[in-house]
């Protein structure tokens, strides 16, 4: 019998990989977003989550076996990300109970579960790394927290499993998603290359030399995936991310060498994204239309202050995800070979030159 899966946020980085692969294994998949967009083998589903009445009115025929929640949005105060991103899960829940009940639903958060949010992000007193899900929340409000809350409660009224699933920086494809390190920084290089600038690491000293790790989202559309149908990872909270481990010092010189640049020497002082590109809005219209484009608005190509924020972290941050290979999850991805796929995906759709 074929399974039906609702994908939340079907149009990001994650919400596409998802139902990417969710159609690629056989599955009916409803892809819902504000704005309904086109994916081969996704059936569109137009809603606006703030909205509960329409909300309900767009859920009201589905009747799916999965829900897989990757989409969120960020407003100007960690207060009003916590009340409009808890009601969004609210209503979703909420709306799907006038249908069949789903079996599982699945929440996609972040390691900001451990770094705390955007208002206090790797402040204060923090986890000791590398980050396991067993850690007790900080003692500070957070939106994720209160997303998880939503879907727990929920749980509990209707009687469905859940998963959490916490990712690193995820790697992907998406246009005008608000955080998207890979294609800010093949926009940032392609930016150097065509004005002989600099191609210099924009973080800390701590991220240039510390190990990290980061997660492709076709390794978190597998993670995601592989929850829903293993009856072990129900009511559980996971780490996901690639499997390698690596310095931003090895590869910033593997990303330069993809753009055929050479790397800027770094001398421990930051630089930021956000400062180096302010002026580059016109620069890159100018590109697009030379080389023909799909994208000629460079905001809704780059998010600058996400990636500065990763970047320029005073701390190392590294994941634990034993607990997903204990439970026997093995699926493994290359971070560079990520990003390098990424890279051959954007010049391929011509976003990239």
């Amino acid at each position: 019998m074929t399974k039906t899966a609702l994908v939340v946020g079907a149009s990001g980085i994650v919400g596409s990989a998802t139902a990417r692969l969710l159609v690629d294994q056989g599955w009916s998949v409803h892809g819902l977003a504000r704005r309904a967009t086109q994916q081969a083998g996704v059936s569109p589903v137009g809603a606006d989550l703030q909205d509960a009445t329409a909300t309900k009115t767009a859920l009201a025929d589905l009747n799916v076996d999965a829900v897989f929640i990757t989409t969120w949005l960020r407003q100007d105060s960690e207060a009003e990300n916590i009340r409009v991103n808890a009601a969004m899960v609210r209503n979703l829940l909420d709306g799907l109970r006038a249908g069949a009940r789903p079996r599982h639903v699945a929440l996609v958060t972040g390691l900001k579960h451990y770094l705390g949010p955007f208002e206090a992000y790797g402040k204060g007193v923090l986890p000791q790394t590398p980050f396991r899900e067993e850690q007790a929340r900080l003692n500070v409000e957070n939106f994720y927290y209160a997303q998880e809350d939503e879907v727990f409660a929920a749980a509990a009224r209707d009687g469905f499993t859940w998963s959490v699933h916490r990712p690193h920086t995820v790697i992907g494809k998406a246009v005008g998603n608000a955080m998207n390190m890979g294609t800010t920084l093949a926009v940032y290089a392609t930016l150097c290359r065509e004005l002989g600038r600099p191609f210099r690491f924009p973080g800390s000293a701590v991220q240039w030399n510390g190990l990290t790790d980061m997660t492709d989202a076709r390794q978190l559309a597998q993670h995601l995936l592989w929850a829903a149908e293993t009856p072990a990872a129900a009511n559980q909270a996971f780490n996901i991310v690639d499997g390698d481990v690596f310095r931003w010092s090895w590869m910033w010189a593997r990303i330069a060498d993809w753009f055929g640049l050479e790397p800027a020497p770094f001398d421990g002082s930051v630089l930021t994204l956000a400062e180096q590109m302010a002026d580059d809005t016109g620069v890159w219209r100018d590109i697009a239309a030379r080389d023909g484009l799909a994208e000629p608005d460079l905001a809704r190509l780059a998010s600058p202050w996400h990636t500065d924020a990763d970047l320029g972290r005073p701390v190392e941050v590294v994941t634990d995800m034993s607990k997903s290979r204990r439970m026997g999850f093995p699926a493994y991805q290359a971070t560079d070979d990520a990003f390098f796929d990424l890279f051959r995906e954007l010049r391929a759709e011509r976003i990239i030159p």
